[in-house]
């Protein structure tokens, strides 16, 4: 249990964090200001993506809009279910999906088991987002979220922008990736976050990081379940959940 202080102690702590705060908002503005002046890179290849209205590229993806952002959703072929972080993520993607669409801004899943399993994965969750499946392509490899056989029998593999031990066998990875179509058509990759970079998705931590005992784990979301896997947890069978 914390320090128990009068109200006048108690205020003249806060407003000390308040100044931190206010510092840690400000260096946020700064890391936006240089994520938007990042140099983009022209995405050249070809990417077909399965969805549940047929065969799409990536351009086709923005579904009109000039701004797409994808959430690298650890589902590999062969799985059951999602990954239990990536579901706790996505829970939060409905709710802000007609915010983002009328600031020009598209919001879709990827992952390389085949649509089937997506499609069974997102009717169990109850989820209306747009999710597709990138099995028959190379996408997942290309943004390294997917490792193959062959890299994982070597010693390092290419995540978060560094080499990463392959030992630790991970064939599927989280992260986001954003893109920008012209109005020629070209598309650009403007940027990528892996790890716990995006964590800020997820308001549910946002929301326990100001509650009396923050996120109260003792590993990184070891306290987090599929929506529907919490003791007395109600089935999802539609997108209002």
């Amino acid at each position: 249990m914390n320090q128990v202080v009068s109200r006048e102690v108690w205020l003249e702590a806060r407003r000390q964090l308040l100044a931190s705060e206010k510092e840690a908002t400000h260096l946020r503005d700064r890391v936006n200001a240089e994520r938007l002046a990042l140099p983009w890179v022209k995405v050249d290849k070809d990417y077909v993506f399965d969805t549940p209205d047929g065969k799409k590229r990536l351009a086709d993806l923005f579904d009109g809009r000039s701004q797409l952002i994808i959430y690298h959703f650890m589902l590999g072929p062969d799985w059951d279910a999602g990954c239990t972080g990536c579901s706790f993520l996505a829970d939060h993607f409905d709710g802000a999906l007609p915010h983002l669409n009328h600031h020009d801004v598209t919001l879709v899943a990827v992952s390389r088991a085949p649509l089937e399993k997506v499609e069974a994965y997102k009717k169990r969750m109850g989820w209306c987002f747009p999710w597709v499946s990138s099995f028959a392509n190379d996408f997942n490899f290309d943004y390294h979220v997917s490792f193959s056989k062959e890299q994982l029998a070597g010693e390092k593999v290419f995540y978060n922008f560094t080499p990463m031990d392959a030992a630790e066998g991970f064939d599927e990875l989280p992260g986001l990736s954003a893109f920008y179509k012209d109005e020629a058509g070209n598309v650009f990759h403007t940027y990528s976050s892996y790890a716990r970079g995006p964590e800020e998705l997820i308001g549910t931590l946002m929301i326990l990081d100001r509650a009396p005992k923050g996120r109260n784990e003792s590993s990184t979301m070891n306290f987090v379940r599929r929506h529907d896997e919490y003791e007395d947890a109600p089935q999802a069978d539609s997108c209002c959940h």
